[in-house]
């Protein structure tokens, strides 16, 4: 693949809940010298997020739950305002964001596109996120969503505007969402109708 590594070892230092390695490798520097290094890598699958609006009402489809690491990194509640996502499992991107939005939102989207893909945290996660937008209505909702398996997943209608303020105040501080919020707000501000 790359002529400039060569993986010296593999060591899996768990996977209780997912898989986190040590890989140890030689890279060859730009001068031509090699040097070994050794990073941690976390191993978590895919994932996919959406972003769920109605351009008719200008409004949005977020979600709230509790999420761990945000709470011991300082977020006094826990509680993180984003967009539905979940990991891909054995799905394709697509089939998994229709799967999670209909888990997580009670929403059933018809037309999903996909609007681009990211690495979230390279240096330590290889999760890739594969990011799309849908529009919405409430004939679309057979049921109230929350989430699957005891998840706790509090489901949000939200202005744009609002969404946007949020944002900006930090009141949304999910990297995910907020691309996609960015994204949206991108959209309308060239007048983009086809989303």
């Amino acid at each position: 693949m790359n002529d400039r590594i060569k993986i010296v070892e593999e060591e899996t230092l768990s996977d209780n809940w997912y898989l986190l390695r040590k890989i140890t490798f030689d890279y060859r520097r730009k001068d031509g010298r090699w040097e070994r290094q050794s990073r941690e890598a976390y191993d978590r699958g895919n994932g996919a997020t959406i972003l769920l609006h109605d351009p008719r009402r200008q409004t949005v489809i977020l979600t709230r739950q509790f999420r761990l690491p945000t709470y011991v990194n300082g977020n006094p509640t826990g509680m993180l305002i984003e967009t539905c996502a979940g990991l891909l499992d054995q799905d394709q991107p697509e089939e998994a964001i229709r799967r999670e939005t209909a888990e997580e939102t009670g929403f059933r989207v018809r037309d999903v596109r996909k609007v681009f893909e990211a690495y979230m945290s390279p240096g330590s996660v290889t999760e890739k996120l594969f990011f799309y937008v849908a529009e919405y209505s409430h004939e679309d909702r057979p049921d109230g969503g929350g989430g699957v398996d005891g998840e706790e997943i509090e489901v949000l209608e939200l202005p744009f505007d609002e969404v946007v303020r949020m944002v900006a105040d930090g009141e949304i501080m999910d990297g995910k969402t907020i691309l996609l919020v960015q994204y949206l707000q991108l959209q309308r501000s060239l007048g983009v109708r086809e989303l």
